[in-house]
């Protein structure tokens, strides 16, 4: 089985459409972490997460998984990763146990011991028709089949979206496990950033097709702050600790990536901590006025 220090390593990936490009995409998500691969929706998560699947051929750009060339070796990698869509992929009239036989005949390591367990611990009948099940019962039953043929990659897209709290919550520590070992990882792509921010390990932000912002999510959230000042006072602030400005009727918000500096640079403003979410949005609306 090939060595490897990142599990997928994207490099210069290009995909040209009719009034949409992804355009030099360039990230890696290192084996034994999760990546948060946020965006609004259109920004490219899902064309970034078909490329790496070989389910739309790119233009230009190279993709490896867990060592290997996405595409010279898509079998192979594909019996050692597993994929969760925001949309159950699996027909209404099939149940649990079902799924079963049809997976033991499709994955090598498929383990029927390991996918009862999961079935009985989120409550999930193994003979009932998956068309009656809830939108959260759906999710837990694709969570179900991913973690049942030890998998070393799992790759989600918008899996978590539309689904409560609670339910998230369950979803994001089972995916706390899977990681223990230091031989899995995980690729998370979602919007919902208060999800990314409990268990992400780096995060890599695209929005209309390219990369604004990646790397170490404690690290970006550590430099990142939003000074609050008067429109006066931000007249004085330098240009070059500025990443995104926000005027409104009582002043100016700005978002700065030299948090530390700030600090004593700018005593007489108001510094606060950012969020993945507030990073978001100031770094999607930079160069903008006026946005809400």
């Amino acid at each position: 089985m090939t060595a490897y220090e990142n599990a997928i390593e994207i490099k210069n990936l290009t995909k040209h459409y009719d009034g949409f490009t992804l355009e030099n995409v360039s990230f890696n998500v290192p084996k034994g972490s999760i990546m948060g691969f946020l965006g609004q929706n259109g920004a490219g998560k899902t064309t970034t997460i078909k490329s790496l699947l070989n389910i739309i051929k790119i233009d230009s750009g190279e993709i490896k998984l867990l060592g290997l060339d996405h595409i010279k070796n898509e079998q192979g990698i594909k019996q050692r990763m597993a994929v969760i869509f925001d949309e159950m992929p699996f027909h209404d009239i099939l149940t649990a146990k079902n799924l079963s036989r049809i997976f033991s005949g499709l994955w090598k390591d498929w383990d029927n011991k390991i996918f009862g367990e999961y079935l009985e611990r989120f409550g999930l009948p193994a003979e009932k028709k998956i068309g009656q099940f809830s939108k959260g019962m759906k999710m837990k039953l694709q969570i179900a089949c991913a973690l049942s043929h030890n998998a070393e990659l799992l790759v989600m897209d918008e899996a978590t979206t539309g689904l409560d709290p609670v339910v998230r919550d369950e979803i994001l520590h089972i995916f706390m496990e899977y990681l223990k070992d230091g031989e899995r990882s995980i690729l998370m792509s979602s919007h919902i950033t208060s999800d990314l921010e409990k268990i992400a390990d780096t995060v890599c932000l695209i929005n209309k097709g390219k990369i604004l912002l990646s790397g170490c999510k404690d690290e970006i959230l550590e430099k990142h702050a939003i000074i609050k000042c008067s429109n006066e006072e931000a007249e004085a602030i330098d240009p070059e600790d500025i990443v995104s400005i926000r005027h409104n009727n009582f002043g100016a918000e700005i978002m700065t990536d030299k948090r530390e500096e700030a600090g004593y640079k700018y005593k007489d403003c108001l510094i606060d901590p950012a969020s993945l979410d507030e990073i978001m949005l100031y770094y999607v609306h930079k160069g903008e006025t006026g946005w809400e």
